[in-house]
């Protein structure tokens, strides 16, 4: 069964609710697929994205064709299970419950250890896919990302990683991207390099709970740190 069939699974089970919002959806996540930590964190995942899409289009108050042609980049949703997407995405926008709600409840799934969950950090980098797709982050928008930042208990240090790997910071946003300071050996910066790559691997990303079907947040991370050692190259090579 795909991640897309446990979506509609998930769908109908808060649809169902007296409530129909999702203001339970850590609970409902858990009491649908509790019993296996891996589908667990896969379809909490795929929920905590569309989820937070929706109420980030809401904030933004502006949803552009360059971000609908993202969302639909990160979501390759076969023809029969758009209804269910869809039905998920429109609750998300209409439920009562502000982000913060929504942020809090995808923190608590990663228990108490949420500082070191990197499903979060993959969760922010998708959003940040999403919002900066029109060349763009507006300011609501990255408000927005700075509050669930904060909520995924995420430093400054390594937001302003991600932020970089988005929207250009600078001379030295290359560094930023790498986590690392300008003005250290090559050497050093080669080994930062090696280890972001081993890291950052699209397989190493599915083996902690990305879904195959949101592969190009994966990649799409991978060629940023790519492009970063490649222009810190180009700046220290000898003249």
């Amino acid at each position: 069964m795909s991640i897309w069939e446990r979506i509609g699974e998930f769908v109908t089970r808060i649809s169902s609710s007296a409530t129909s919002g999702i203001a339970d959806m850590a609970e409902a996540v858990r009491n649908l697929f509790g019993g296996d930590p891996d589908l667990r964190r896969r379809v909490a995942f795929s929920v905590a994205m569309i989820a937070l899409s929706a109420k980030m289009a809401k904030a933004d108050g502006v949803v552009t064709h360059d971000e609908i042609r993202a969302f639909q980049q990160i979501f390759e949703v076969p023809r029969s299970q758009l209804r269910n997407v869809a039905r998920l995405y429109d609750l998300a926008k209409r439920d009562v419950a502000g982000y913060e709600a929504y942020a809090e409840q995808m923190a608590r799934l990663c228990g108490s250890g949420r500082t070191n969950c990197r499903m979060l950090e993959d969760i922010l980098d998708g959003l940040f896919f999403i919002a900066a797709a029109d060349g763009v982050l507006h300011e609501r928008e990255e408000h927005f990302l700075r509050r669930v930042a904060e909520i995924f208990d995420i430093e400054e240090s390594h937001y302003q990683t991600i932020l970089a790997r988005h929207v250009h910071l600078g001379p030295a946003d290359p560094y930023i991207v790498l986590g690392i300071e300008p003005g250290r050996p090559i050497a050093d910066i080669r080994k930062r390099y090696r280890q972001l790559v081993a890291e950052n691997h699209p397989d190493r990303l599915i083996g902690r709970g990305l879904p195959q079907e949101f592969i190009k947040i994966a990649t799409a991370r991978l060629a940023a740190i790519n492009a970063a050692y490649e222009a810190i190259e180009r700046d220290l090579a000898p003249a």
